[in-house]
Formats: structure tokens, sequence, C-alpha cells
């Protein structure tokens, strides 16, 4: 596993192989595969200095937290938060 920082100000979501994306606030480190490092998308960001991709077994000094990988939406698909609530009649 790889650690990524978002060197900004601003929260950040870093595109990922397979359609997944990394969701990372501003100033925090999330986790990648080390196979995603030589991701186009992601070398992109990281050359414009947005994020710092982190040696393997390199542990960032603070700022740890706040990623989370999850995939793209899909177009069309949408999804809902409230719950269905039964007995309450």
């Amino acid at each position: 596993m790889r650690a990524v920082t978002n060197k900004t100000n601003k929260p950040l979501a870093v595109p990922l192989p397979r359609g997944k994306l990394l969701r990372l606030g501003p100033r925090k480190t999330g986790q990648i595969s080390s196979d995603d490092v030589d991701h186009p998308a992601l070398k992109k960001l990281a050359d414009a200095g947005e994020i710092e991709i982190h040696e393997e077994g390199h542990t960032p000094p603070k700022g740890g937290g706040g990623g989370r990988i999850e995939p793209s939406a899909a177009p069309g698909h949408t999804t809902t938060s409230g719950g269905h609530r039964s007995g309450d009649r």
C-alpha cells in the first residue's frame, strides 16, 4: 500500500483505476494500492503538486485519515439516505 496526501486547502477527488475515486479532505492522507501509482490521472495530480505520493512503508507525519475510496457514480444512478421504518403507524 502507498499513502497519498492532499497538498491543497480544498477537498480533492483523486481518480483511480477501475472507476474508483479517493476522496481526500484538505491536507489529509489516504491509501492506494501500489499498482495504482502508474495511473495517468494520479500522475497528473502529482506533477501539478496537488497530491504527494509516499513511498511504500513511509508513514506521513500528520494529516492522516479522511481518505475514502468509492466507486464513481454510474449515470442515472441515484442513492437514498433515508431508511424504511416499519411499525410507526
